[in-house]
């Protein structure tokens, strides 16, 4: 099994990809944390590099990517910022959305938007409904050729920007997570309230607001494929963004490993550069060791997609160890550098910061490990 080697073409976008967070995303991720608003200039930029939107096909106006090329372009951009990098990458998941489920009018209608500057959100999650999705509460109920939609969501990225919504709501509360519909929502649409940015620990450059949804009508024509299906959706979106989640994870987790090792070379201690101390070492080695297999499990989930193999448990193992390795790394570079590592002079107080979340977006890690169970016991 190979998915490691690379052709011409990927290596070269992958340079692409380098510098460009070299240049862009890197020397704005400060400002872009202490502003905690979305990187618009940056999103336009790298719209015009080419190395975002990945998951829409060439016929619909994107680069139409590999799954294994986008989770390595997704780590080498979060090195240099991992808010901005979620915040630049989730059009991805709405692309992968409406692929699985749009029909083709709807595909030509907002897949090019995407490709326009455009930005979507994915209105999932509820107050009362994290992890559990079939708990959602939001509901639709059909009137005519239109559904009426109520109820609240919160923790919803890119909200705040988004020019259009793939909004999850109950069409038939009885049936449970079968009950589960999708639709499309304009941010237009009447009775659809964008609440203010939610103050967040990390990855700031990624805002997320509350929505409410006020007696908000929506044409049955607006609907992802058939009533009662926005579970299954949901559940196959996810597995093609786990993988691309464990991307990011990996990017922290780099730049960890990278400024410990730096720091430890130059700073000393009891007459000599921390390297050479033993417990620093190892701290470093652990940090290369576990950011390597986390790589690894990011690839091989992201090339079972590619060949359209099965893949829910491989991107549970990715996400999970990437985003445990990322918060480990994390915790180990403030270490590494000491009182210095808290201090906001140094970059590692903020990927401590920004790591955490990674733990639970996209499924908390204890459920993808109840995932792992399910698919290992069948």
């Amino acid at each position: 099994m190979d998915f490691v080697t690379l052709t011409d073409d990927e290596r070269q976008i992958l340079a692409l990809a380098e510098e460009f967070a070299a240049k862009e995303i890197k020397p704005n991720a400060e400002l872009y944390d202490r502003k905690a608003e979305f990187p618009m200039p940056i999103l336009r930029k790298a719209l015009e590099a080419g190395i975002i939107n990945g998951s829409v096909p060439e016929e619909y106006g994107g680069p139409g990517l590999p799954h294994r090329l986008r989770a390595q372009i997704t780590e080498r951009l979060a090195k240099a910022c991992v808010g901005i990098t979620g915040a630049l990458g989730l059009n991805n998941l709405i692309a992968e959305v409406l692929l699985i489920a749009g029909r083709d009018d709807q595909k030509k209608k907002y897949l090019p938007r995407l490709m326009d500057g455009m930005v979507a959100s994915y209105a999932l999650t509820e107050p009362a409904a994290g992890s559990d999705v079939s708990a959602i509460e939001t509901s639709a109920v059909k009137q005519g050729d239109s559904y009426v939609i109520r109820g609240a969501k919160t923790w919803i990225s890119n909200a705040s920007v988004a020019s259009f919504f793939v909004v999850f709501a109950k069409t038939d509360p009885a049936a449970k997570h079968k009950g589960i519909s999708a639709f499309l929502v304009e941010r237009e649409t009447p009775g659809l309230i964008v609440g203010k940015n939610l103050s967040k620990l990390g990855q700031r450059a990624f805002p997320a607001n509350e929505l409410a949804f006020e007696d908000m009508r929506v044409d049955a024509s607006q609907m992802l494929g058939q009533p009662g299906d926005g579970f299954k959706i949901a559940m196959k979106a996810f597995d093609g963004s786990r993988p691309m989640v464990a991307g990011l994870a990996v990017g922290v987790a780099q730049r960890c490993l990278e400024e410990s090792v730096a720091y430890s070379k130059t700073r000393s201690s009891m007459g000599q550069p921390l390297i050479m101390h033993q417990m620093v070492a190892q701290k470093i080695a652990e940090m290369g060791m576990r950011t390597h297999a986390s790589r690894l499990l990011a690839l091989e989930a992201a090339d079972r997609l590619d060949k359209g193999l099965p893949v829910t448990l491989q991107a549970a193992y990715a996400k999970t160890f990437a985003a445990d390795t990322a918060v480990f790394a994390a915790t180990e570079a403030i270490q590494v550098h000491g009182g210095m590592g808290y201090s906001t002079e140094y970059p590692v107080e903020k990927l401590y910061r920004d790591a955490k979340v990674l733990q639970i977006y996209e499924g908390a890690n204890e459920i993808q490990r109840l995932i792992m169970a399910r698919e290992l016991v069948r």
